[in-house]
């Protein structure tokens, strides 16, 4: 049985590690805070990628959440980019009925979609819309997921996901996207713009 708990793999640029840019390590410490189990591995290749994922898959865990660089077509590692045609078979056979959080600029989009979701049982995927600076997506990250847990520690729900997702879209003005599957067809999905809320 998976456990609701969260898997985090990060890889950054040379400089990031020097300025001690770690969002995804200060997540996984809050989280302990927060009494929540979570595993977090940095790696810096493409083949280190591949084994993580795969102990993502056995360590039962229900939620993987990648931080690290990207654009609208790939992430990067620290020496290897990974296209999302590339990242897609990687990434698939690990995803049946578990979510993926992707904190990379402009990285959660149709084109990610298309490589991931069709017939991996993925449930969705949550990350910015656009650049999001370090110190804006560790904030917003350990928001999401400490509003997330305070609503039900044992899952997590599309509709508490949008709720809570909007609540951190508006709160740090950060745009994001929120891509579930199609229940009704294997291979579809929806693709939803979750905005900041125009401050009165």
């Amino acid at each position: 049985m998976s456990q609701p708990e969260i898997f985090i793999i990060e890889s950054l640029e040379f400089d990031d590690e020097r300025d001690n840019r770690f969002e995804g390590r200060i997540i996984s410490q809050i989280l302990a805070l927060s009494g929540k189990k979570c595993e977090y591995c940095y790696i810096r290749t493409k083949r280190e990628l591949k084994t993580l994922l795969e102990h993502f898959a056995s360590s039962h865990y229900r939620y993987l959440h990648l931080s690290c660089h990207g654009n609208t077509n790939s992430l990067f590692t620290t020496l290897d980019p990974v296209p999302f045609s590339e990242l897609g078979p990687l990434i698939k056979p690990h995803l049946q009925k578990r979510r993926l959080f992707v904190s990379a600029c402009s990285a959660t989009n149709s084109t990610l979609a298309d490589a991931i979701m069709p017939d991996s049982g993925c449930y969705s995927i949550l990350g910015p819309d656009e650049k999001i600076y370090f110190g804006d997506a560790a904030v917003l990250w350990a928001s999401f997921y400490h509003v997330m847990f305070a609503a039900d520690s044992t899952a997590m729900k599309y509709k508490t996901i949008k709720g809570k997702a909007q609540e951190v879209s508006n709160l740090y003005r950060v745009k994001l996207k929120l891509i579930g599957h199609d229940k009704e067809d294997s291979k579809s999905y929806t693709i939803k713009t979750i905005a900041p809320r125009k401050e009165p």
